[in-house]
């Protein structure tokens, strides 16, 4: 039977090639780096945690008696981490080929199906992609909606081949935010579903709702999953929370996890010093709070020179070392101008945005944001309302819709 149409979730694409995926050079790139492939099931139970051990205290002696000295008491050895089998892959879980755009309610419908969901795209987009001509899905909007489902979410920014190696032993899909790039409509974002891996390869295994199954190059797959701030998103039922909790160790800690991958970004800033490691930076220090520290680092991702690579189809209009979807996805930048005092800057890269994708209710809600900012407020309420209009479940321009009409209540963050 052949194939029907398949069109990318991140644009409204016309003659997109269904096999030309564009890579990013690198000293890693493999032959093989996107090859469609039948899944072959396997399983492969989870590595069991070690247990701590301690050595008891010396019992204190008696004032009066010089005791002899007290055998030494030998440490017992602490079990070192078992290590990952050199392959995994996750089975019985249902493929499918999205529509216009849909590749965020594909992937979601994936993961889902993993625990039993028979749900597929024909019921999530409706709820995700209420309106037409809607070209982003974002991670939190997939969040929210397995969480509607009954489903334990981690979502996070961060990951690293061995956090993902690690749950896909332990049968837990990871869906990942990648680069994606085809000859005649360029870069956008695109969702995989990772399913599992082989070191001998050194491939993962993926659920693609445009290209089918795949094997992806560890290098290659790192190079367009940085330029998402190697986002990975994991659902799973609460019975498997714990375990979920186990695999993810020090990175189920929140707080701790956002200044490990500070510390990450900055390594990559000092050593890369392109625009997408810049992006991340800024990224993590705005996820700390740090709105002047970002917008400097955005400051400098946009002064940076582009990637080709990225951005083959790049337009003339477009300024800056970002690829001129970036802001389709990512909208670190926008809020991080906004919260610095900087809201013209924002109101301008919001502008570009709905340039290009009318429908973007996250580009409405920051242009609002930015002419609440610049003291335009019968402006700023029309924006907030046309993010409500496309996106009527957006909670935060819903607040700040409340919050612009009555002065008094606290400001949205």
């Amino acid at each position: 039977m052949p194939r029907p149409a398949l069109l990318l979730c991140a644009a409204l694409l016309t003659g997109a090639a269904a096999y030309g995926v564009g890579w990013l050079p690198g000293p890693d790139r493999a032959p093989d780096v996107l090859t469609p492939l039948a899944p072959a099931p396997s399983s492969v139970a989870p590595p069991s945690a070690p247990e701590a051990t301690e050595t008891p205290p010396p019992l204190p002696a008696a004032e009066a008696i010089s005791p002899a000295p007290a055998p030494a008491v030998p440490a017992l050895p602490v079990p070192k981490p078992q290590p990952l089998p050199a392959q995994a892959q996750i089975p019985e879980i249902r493929h499918e080929y999205q529509r216009l755009n849909n590749c965020g309610p594909v992937t979601i419908g994936m993961a889902l199906s993993r625990w039993g969901s028979a749900l597929n795209q024909y019921d999530i987009a409706p709820r995700l992609k209420p309106v037409r001509g809607d070209v982003n899905v974002s991670p939190d909007e997939l969040a929210a909606y397995a969480r509607s489902q009954g489903m334990d979410v981690h979502l996070a920014r961060g990951g690293d081949r061995t956090l993902l190696r690690t749950l896909l032993a332990a049968g837990f899909p990871v869906i990942v935010e990648t680069w994606f790039v085809t000859p005649d409509s360029g870069g956008m974002g695109h969702y995989r579903l990772l399913t599992g891996y082989d070191d001998r390869a050194m491939t993962f295994r993926a659920l693609d709702s445009y290209l089918g199954p795949l094997k992806l190059a560890y290098g290659t797959f790192d190079e367009l999953w940085r330029s998402f701030g190697r986002l990975y998103l994991v659902v799973a039922p609460p019975a498997k929370a714990p375990v979920l909790r186990r695999l993810l160790g020090t990175r189920a800690d929140r707080p701790a996890a956002k200044q490990a991958w500070l510390r990450a970004t900055e390594a990559e800033a000092a050593h890369r010093g392109d625009a997408v490691a810049f992006l991340n930076l800024g990224q993590a220090r705005l996820d700390l709070g740090d709105a002047r520290g970002a917008a400097r680092a955005f400051d400098q991702a946009f002064a940076a020179n582009p990637d080709p690579g990225l951005d083959p189809t790049r337009p003339g209009w477009v300024q800056g070392g970002l690829p001129w979807r970036t802001l389709w996805y990512t909208f670190g930048p926008l809020e991080a101008w906004v919260r610095a005092g900087r809201p013209a800057d924002t109101l301008r890269l919001s502008a570009a945005v709905l340039r290009s994708a009318p429908a973007h209710e996250e580009a409405h809600y920051w242009r609002g944001r930015a002419l609440a900012g610049l003291g335009r407020p019968s402006e700023a309420r029309a924006a907030y309302q046309e993010a409500l209009r496309l996106r009527p479940g957006f909670l935060t321009a819903r607040l700040a819709l409340s919050t612009l009409e009555a002065p008094g209540k606290v400001r949205s963050p």
